[in-house]
């Protein structure tokens, strides 16, 4: 690239125009440049002690370099400075502080200085083209780009945009995809940096808004607002699913990305080199959505734990297979689409855990209560789950049980508080023995059984409490039924009573109280034909499924 240094004034401005359009940024940018490089090739000339100013004529070409100088009542330094009276000579509204511009004679650049000259234009006008593709493509960033196969190297690929250069990392592109220069390529830019070397564009195949945007521009519902995409999960090159809904309860949402006979679906399955797609219809209610998600699996049963944001899902046995995956595939996507933790159980699973836990509630309730296997088996029915629940339970609630009258429900209360009573002595006796302070016997976050156990591994004040970590508690005790961010919180709370950190200030009360979900009771109708939902004993909404149980404990 010619400089125009020591090109005529008319030649020179029509260096600086093809330059411009050459690099796509301004005329003046490079004239700016030109007139940084006259600047260091003057200082070169006339000393770097000076500060000297070059400007290029936007009209004419003209050169002309000047010396800038202050106006001081008393010169320290003369290549800086002027004094008033020399400056009101030449300026008579002059004041101290003011600047002016002392002509200098132009100058003749020399080989060398030449090509300084150029190397600043250069520079300048690279870092101009740099600014111009970093603010060009930053605010691009969620668009899917076309460009095409510069160079393959180090399994990356570079990619040719026109006036800007992008990269695929090979993490990027879907597994066995192979480009060779020349092809032409569709990826999504998902980041735009500012580098030493440059803007550098990132661009992915494997994104999950690759696919999201390939249906985008395949269905013009998706484009229109009329249909949302909610979620993404790809398996990038195998598998992926998209969850979508409609806004028009006229329009199915599947069906439209399906397209006549699949045309739309394919030509993102065809694009995505024939990674499978499902579409799924999107639901606001968890249990629903992720049965959805699930498909092709048929779902008998759900059981929602929302504090853990887990969901177990109970299928057919013939359907655990698919349920699952290969390798865990349709289960893991469905987790990733839904957002929730799922662990995937069989008919015949469900029913043996049931089985099991009625068992050890039966003999719960015989050994602590001291009633008969058929009271016994009455209540674990019911959904009492320990002798705590017993024990505070309403009497009129135990009352109602089948069988039970006011007499047998205050006599159940009576001995389950009994021993209740009993445990908590033993409880801390064994605290005692084991030398257990009462700081840590009084902080009731924490059960006695769990401060007997963690006496066991030696934790016996609060301060050793809050010494722990989350997950060193969760070791300590793993039958506590405690998780690690439960854990961290007991901890934290620990740590506040011994004064070792500040509260954390309270959250401000709503203004306006959300509206709160209420569930339907489902006809008979639907509990045939939908899979039932179940709430976790820990907290979750709990719908009761054993009446066979109930029947036969009370026909025992």
């Amino acid at each position: 690239m010619d400089t125009g240094i020591g090109l005529g004034r008319a030649e020179l401005l029509r260096v600086a125009e093809a330059v411009a359009q050459e690099k796509g940024i301004s005329s003046d940018e490079v004239i700016e440049a030109m007139e940084q490089a006259v600047q260091t090739a003057a200082r070169r000339k006339y000393g770097q002690e000076h500060e000297i100013v070059a400007e290029i004529d936007r009209r004419t070409g003209e050169i002309r370099i000047y010396r800038e100088l202050e106006v001081a009542n008393g010169v320290e330094d003369y290549a800086r400075q002027i004094d008033i009276e020399d400056a009101r000579e030449r300026n008579p509204a002059a004041q101290p502080g003011d600047h002016i511009l002392d002509p200098l004679p132009p100058i003749d650049l020399g080989r060398i200085s030449a090509q300084s000259a150029k190397q600043v234009i250069v520079q300048r006008v690279r870092d101009a083209e740099r600014e111009r593709q970093y603010n060009e493509f930053k605010d691009r960033i969620g668009e899917i780009i076309v460009g095409e196969v510069k160079r393959v190297e180090h399994g990356g690929v570079l990619i040719d945009l026109g006036r800007a250069e992008a990269i695929v990392r090979r993490d990027e592109l879907i597994p066995r995809e192979i480009f060779r220069p020349k092809d032409r390529i569709r990826a999504y830019l998902y980041d735009v940096r500012h580098e030493t070397r440059g803007p550098q564009i990132f661009l992915s195949r494997t994104h999950p808004q690759f696919m999201a945007k390939l249906f985008e521009q395949e269905v013009p519902e998706i484009y229109d607002g009329i249909i949302e995409i909610k979620a993404v999960a790809r398996d990038p090159g195998s598998r992926a699913k998209i969850a979508v809904i409609s806004k028009d309860a006229s329009i199915d949402p599947v069906g439209a990305c399906v397209g006549m006979r699949g045309s739309r679906v394919q030509a993102v399955v065809q694009e995505l080199g024939g990674e499978k797609v499902d579409i799924i219809p999107w639901s606001p209610d968890q249990a629903t959505f992720v049965v959805n998600a699930l498909a092709p699996a048929e779902v008998s049963k759900v059981v929602l734990d929302p504090d853990n944001q887990r969901i177990e899902v109970v299928v057919p046995d013939h359907m655990q297979h698919i349920a699952i995956g290969r390798r865990g595939q349709n289960v893991r996507l469905a987790s990733q689409l839904s957002g929730w933790d799922i662990d995937i159980n069989s008919e015949s699973e469900e029913s043996e855990r049931r089985q099991r836990e009625f068992r050890e509630l039966t003999a719960l309730f015989v050994e602590t209560l001291n009633v008969d296997e058929v009271i016994a088996q009455l209540l674990a029915t019911e959904g009492f789950s320990s002798v705590e629940e017993v024990a505070y339970s309403p009497l009129e609630e135990l009352a109602s049980v089948e069988g039970f009258d006011e007499e047998i429900a205050d006599a159940l209360k009576e001995r389950a508080q009994s021993w209740l009573e009993e445990r908590a002595e033993e409880l801390a006796q064994e605290a005692r023995d084991l030398g257990v302070a009462d700081d840590l016997l009084a902080f009731e976050s924490i059960s006695d059984e769990t401060v007997v156990k963690l006496g066991r591994q030696g934790v016996k004040t609060l301060e050793d409490f809050a010494d722990l970590a989350g997950d060193e508690l969760v070791e300590l005790v793993p039958d506590a039924g405690i998780t690690v961010e439960q854990a961290g919180q007991l901890v934290m709370e620990a740590r506040i009573l011994l004064g070792w950190v500040e509260a954390p200030p309270e959250p401000e009360e709503p203004e306006a109280a959300g509206e709160e979900f209420v569930q339907e009771e489902p006809g008979e109708e639907q509990l045939e034909a939908a899979p039932s939902v179940e709430g976790d004993p820990a907290g979750g909404e709990v719908v009761d499924e054993q009446n066979a149980a109930r029947e036969a404990s009370t026909q025992a």
